[in-house]
C-alpha cells in the first residue's frame, strides 16, 4: 500500500477514538461463511468473511547466507528471476485469488471449493518444485550459487477482511487464520532437517486423488503433535523439458569439442631471439641487425 502521509493528531486523537469504535462495535452477524472466496468489491471496513480455501508458500533456505555470496546487483538478479516466475506459476493456477511478496518469501489464496480444485493447488505445488530446479540451471551456468526451496500448502478456513485507512485509500484484504499459519510452517520444514520440498497439511492430502497421495510420504510432527505428508514432487513436462536442454547442451558441446579438435592447427613452438620471443618465422626484413652489419655503418662509434 502507498503511503498518502496523513496527519496523525497526536493532540487530539479523537478521530482515531471513533474510528475504532466504529470497528469494535460492528456486528458479529457482518461475518459470513463461504464456501468459496467471494469477490472483492463485496468487501466494506464493516463486513468479512470466513472461507474455505487453500494457501500456498514457498520460500528459500538460508537466504540470509546469499549476500555474503554475491554482490548486490547479482543478489537483485537472482531474487528478481525467482519472484518473476513465482508469481508466474502461482498466478496460472485458475483458482488463485490473490499473491503476496514478503521479502524471499511469495504465497498465494487459492478458491477451492472442490475436491479437484485442491489437486490443482498441488499441481501448482509440483510446478513450482521444477521451476526451481530450472532457475538452479540457469543459475549455475551464470556461475551464481543454487539455491533451496521449502513448498508448503495447507487446506481450511481463512477470515478474509478489507483493512487499512478508511477514507485515505490505503487499504488491502488481509487473510488471517489456522490455513495461513499452517501453510506457512509447512512452507517452513521443506528442505530443511532432511524433509523433502513439497510439504502438504493432512486436511490437503485426504482431499488429493489416490495417484498423487501416491507421491506423498507421512511423517508424525511432535510439537505440535500431528500428521504431515511430504514428497520430492515435479511437474512431468516441466521435468522432461528441463532433461532435454541439458542433453542437448551436452551433444552441443560435444560437437563443438570434436570440431576444435578436428580444425585446430597447433601453433609451432616459440622461437627465441635474443631474449624475444616470436611464435612465427622472423622475416628477413624484421630480423635483428649482426654486429657485424652494423660495423658498416660505423657501429659502434670508435673512440
Amino acid at each position: 500500500m502507498k503511503a498518502t502521509n496523513t496527519p496523525f493528531n497526536c493532540g487530539d486523537v479523537s478521530e482515531s477514538v471513533d474510528r475504532m469504535r466504529a470497528i469494535l462495535n460492528a456486528s458479529d452477524g457482518a461475518f459470513e461463511e463461504k464456501d468459496s472466496i467471494p469477490v472483492a468489491d463485496s468487501l466494506t471496513f464493516e463486513n468479512g468473511f470466513y472461507v474455505n480455501c487453500s494457501s500456498l508458500f514457498i520460500d528459500i533456505r538460508g537466504s540470509s547466507r546469499l549476500p555474503d555470496l554475491h554482490t548486490r546487483p547479482v543478489l537483485a538478479k537472482i531474487y528478481r528471476a525467482y519472484i518473476s516466475e513465482c508469481v508466474a506459476v502461482m498466478n496460472s493456477d485458475p483458482n488463485c485469488r490473490e499473491v503476496f511478496i514478503n521479502g524471499d518469501c511469495v504465497s498465494a489464496i487459492i478458491d477451492t471449493p472442490l475436491q479437484r480444485d485442491i489437486n490443482t493447488a498441488f499441481e501448482s505445488a509440483a510446478r513450482l518444485s521444477s521451476l526451481v530446479m530450472i532457475l538452479n540451471w540457469q543459475l549455475e551456468k551464470k556461475g551464481y550459487t543454487s539455491i533451496k526451496c521449502g513448498i508448503g500448502l495447507a487446506y481450511g478456513r481463512a477470515l478474509m477482511l478489507k483493512a487499512g485507512f478508511k477514507g485515505y485509500a490505503i487499504n488491502d484484504i488481509v487473510w488471517m487464520g489456522d490455513v495461513v499459519n499452517e501453510a506457512s510452517k509447512l512452507c517452513g520444514r521443506g528442505n530443511k532437517d532432511g524433509n523433502a520440498p513439497v510439504q502438504v497439511s493432512a486436511v490437503a492430502h485426504e482431499n488429493l486423488t489416490e495417484k498423487y497421495k501416491g507421491f506423498l510420504g507421512r511423517k508424525l510432527d511432535l510439537d505440535p503433535i500431528g500428521y504431515r505428508y511430504e514428497g520430492h514432487v515435479v511437474n512431468v513436462g516441466m521435468d522432461k523439458w528441463l532433461t532435454e536442454q541439458k542433453e542437448k547442451e551436452r551433444r552441443d558441446a560435444q560437437t563443438y569439442a570434436y570440431l576444435n579438435s578436428l580444425f585446430r592447427q597447433t601453433p609451432p613452438p616459440p622461437r627465441l631471439l635474443g631474449g624475444l620471443s616470436a611464435l612465427r618465422p622472423v622475416p628477413p626484413a624484421n630480423a635483428l641487425w649482426t654486429l657485424a652489419e652494423l660495423a658498416k655503418f660505423g657501429y659502434p662509434p670508435k673512440r
